[in-house]
């Protein structure tokens, strides 16, 4: 199973915050907090820019670490991803995802 596939099915190795974490790279950590501080309406500091993947021991986004509910809620029933969760389909947490990326649903599925 490809480890930087994401809880939800987002690719984590695609990810601007991996990138910006494995290259050591400030101008994309400053590039990637402004644009997710825009899009969420809250302040996200460049600082909090760091994160090797979803599901990949080590560091991650604040977000990502404590917050994010699909991540809480895979990890608590110890599944692999959402693909093994039997309320994929109909599951409101990771729907929000789904309905803007198209992609990471088909990732999930393609992990059957």
């Amino acid at each position: 199973m490809n480890e930087y596939i994401a809880y939800c099915g987002l690719d984590c190795e695609s990810c601007e915050a991996r990138i910006a974490t494995v290259n050591d790279d400030n101008e994309l950590r400053e590039k990637v907090s402004k644009l997710w501080s825009e899009l969420n309406g809250v302040e996200i500091s460049p600082e909090m820019i760091n994160c090797v993947g979803c599901r990949i021991d080590g560091v991650k986004t604040p977000f990502c670490d404590s917050i994010c509910p699909i991540r809480q809620c895979a990890s608590a029933r110890k599944y692999e991803t959402c693909a093994d969760c039997v309320e994929l389909d109909e599951c409101e947490k990771v729907g929000m995802i789904h309905k803007n990326n198209s992609d990471a649903l088909e990732n999930l599925k393609n992990l059957k």
